[in-house]
Formats: structure tokens, sequence, C-alpha cells
């Protein structure tokens, strides 16, 4: 009776805390994360005169990258959303701009948000979020958003 108590109390324990482990470090639905940036959106709504949006020249290809080789690649294409008449501050800064956001989009790939669903909300949310902060770092506050206008992978 006693040999069985032991193993039973620790797979007790191991479950209890493998439970509590998952509840605390559990990934936030996709409509919470949805919600807030409908959120932000609403709190930075501008004047839509006052605002101008700017397509980058090059698309963005990201190799995504599993046990050493490349399975697919990503390409996406930027526009930002910026205060009007800075297009040329915009293009001025371009060079700059690209290369803090391939940083970012390659962040993005090792971490694995290019695998599997890799349009869904939740995933494009924290790219976007990530992609205007190096906006913001490179331009300053005349950006008021990052807009994905094209992706798709292509798996090999």
């Amino acid at each position: 009776m006693k040999k069985l108590l032991v193993p039973l109390l620790l797979s007790l324990i191991g479950l209890a805390l493998g439970g509590g482990a998952g509840y605390f470090l559990r990934v936030a639905p996709a409509g919470d994360l949805a919600q807030e940036g409908s959120d932000r959106k609403a709190s930075e709504t501008t004047d839509p005169a006052k605002v101008e949006f700017v397509r980058l020249n090059n698309q963005f290809i990201v190799p995504v990258m599993e046990g050493g080789r490349i399975v697919s690649l990503i390409a996406a294409s930027l526009s930002l959303e910026i205060v009007a008449g800075q297009s040329d501050m915009v293009f001025a800064r371009e060079p700059k701009l690209q290369d803090a956001f391939l940083q970012v989009m390659f962040d993005h790939a090792n971490s694995g948000g290019f695998r599997g669903s890799f349009t869904d909300s939740s995933n494009l949310i924290v790219l976007r979020k990530a992609l205007l902060e190096q906006a913001r770092t490179v331009l300053g506050e005349m950006v008021n958003d990052v807009l994905i206008t094209e992706i798709a992978r292509q798996d090999s």
C-alpha cells in the first residue's frame, strides 16, 4: 500500500503544478488581442485630411528556417500611415527603415510567427506592433500605423 501511495502522491503534485503553470502561462485568446488592436485604433483616430499613406518601394522577403534549412519564404509589402506632408522624410530614411523592418521580421520568423496559421489576427497584431515600434524609432511620432498590404508564404 505504501509503495503505491508515494507514486500516486507525486503524480497528483505534478499534475497540480503542471495545471497551475498552464493556467498562468496561457496565451490570450485572439478575440482579446483583436479587441486591444481595435481599442488602439479608436484611441488614435486622426483626421483623414491630416494623414497620408506611403507605400515602401520594395517587398520584404523573409526565410523561415527549420532544422538549419529554409522551409518557406514570406513575401510582404508594407505601407505607412503618416502625418500629411512627411512622405519625403520617409523616403529619405527608407534604407534605415527597411533594415529595422527586416530585423523585426527575422525575429518574428525565428520565434515561429510565420509557421502554421501565420495570417491569424493574433500573429499579425504582434508583428504590426513590433513594426510600429521600429517605425517610430526611426521616424518618430509622425508614424500613425504600419499597414501590411500584402503577405504570402511559399513553402518549399
